[in-house]
C-alpha cells in the first residue's frame, strides 16, 4: 500500500476492524474493496436536547461488485430500533459474509 492510500484510509474511522463513514442519513459500514458492505439509512429520529437521535434504522447488506444490477445488490436487510441495534447487526452480518467464500 503507497503512502497515498495509507493516508485515505486513515481519513476514515474504524469501527471493530471496518471503515464506517457517514453521508447525510446514510451510514456506510465496511470497504468497497471487499465483496460486501452494510448501508444503514435513518429513517427516523428524535431531538434530544440539541441532537438529533436516530429511533429507526434500516440496515442492509450488499454486494459491491459493479456488475450487479442496483435494485439485485441486497442481499439482506432489516430495520432496527436504534443505532445501536443497528450496528449489532450490521457487524454480525458484515463478519459472517466476508467469512464465507
Amino acid at each position: 500500500m503507497n503512502a497515498a492510500a495509507k493516508k485515505k484510509a486513515s481519513d476514515f474511522l474504524i469501527y471493530k476492524g471496518h471503515p464506517l463513514m457517514r453521508k447525510d442519513k446514510f451510514i456506510y459500514y465496511g470497504s468497497m474493496s471487499d465483496r460486501f458492505i452494510i448501508m444503514m439509512q435513518v429513517l427516523e429520529s428524535q431531538k434530544i436536547k440539541d441532537m438529533d437521535v436516530a429511533t429507526r434504522v434500516s440496515v442492509q447488506l450488499q454486494h459491491t461488485h459493479p456488475d450487479i444490477k442496483a435494485r439485485d445488490r441486497v442481499v439482506r436487510k432489516t430495520e432496527k430500533d436504534g443505532l445501536y441495534n443497528a450496528m449489532d447487526v450490521a457487524v454480525v452480518w458484515l463478519e459472517r459474509a466476508l467469512a464465507t467464500k
